[in-house]
């Protein structure tokens, strides 16, 4: 699976011990930053990885940051985004089979890493499950072409 992966300076540690762990695995990792631990500002690198996996040059998407809430909310600005950030195997699982979730948000600040990399494992195998699910995506997508209409 070709995966894009980038983090700010707050999750700079976990991105990089992930990229390691799923160029193990074989997954292709496109490492779209941050190169270190200094500074930056996250919606820079979230929108990198959100257009990444919209634009279908990658499949999937993982986003680091202090709590993984900030890369979230810019993540999911992108039109064809379902960005996610489980606290749990549980709400990983769940996010792929129903919701076809395709950016992985975490925290580095909030799990410890066996947490974190338990939850990116399962998000990577689990599948979308498709049937009333991809019905509730239909109208998740006619909501993004028509969100700048007012009621």
């Amino acid at each position: 699976m070709k995966v894009a992966l980038a983090a700010d300076h707050a999750g700079y540690e976990l991105k990089q011990m992930t990229v390691s762990r799923l160029e193990a695995a074989g997954h292709e990792v496109i490492d779209m930053g941050t190169g270190s631990g200094e500074s930056v500002d996250y919606p820079v690198y979230a929108t990198r990885v959100a257009r990444e996996v919209a634009g279908g040059k990658a499949d999937r998407g993982i986003l680091v940051c202090g709590t993984g809430l900030g890369m979230y909310i810019a993540a999911n600005k992108i039109a064809g985004i379902r960005a996610v950030g489980p606290c749990s195997v549980e709400q990983a699982v769940l996010s792929r089979r129903h919701n076809d979730a395709n950016i992985l948000c975490l925290g580095q600040r909030m799990m410890e890493d066996k947490t974190a990399f338990d939850i990116i494992d399962v998000w990577l195998r689990t599948g979308f499950d498709g049937g009333r699910h991809a019905r509730r995506l239909g109208q998740i997508v006619e909501l993004e072409k028509n969100w700048l209409a007012p009621e």
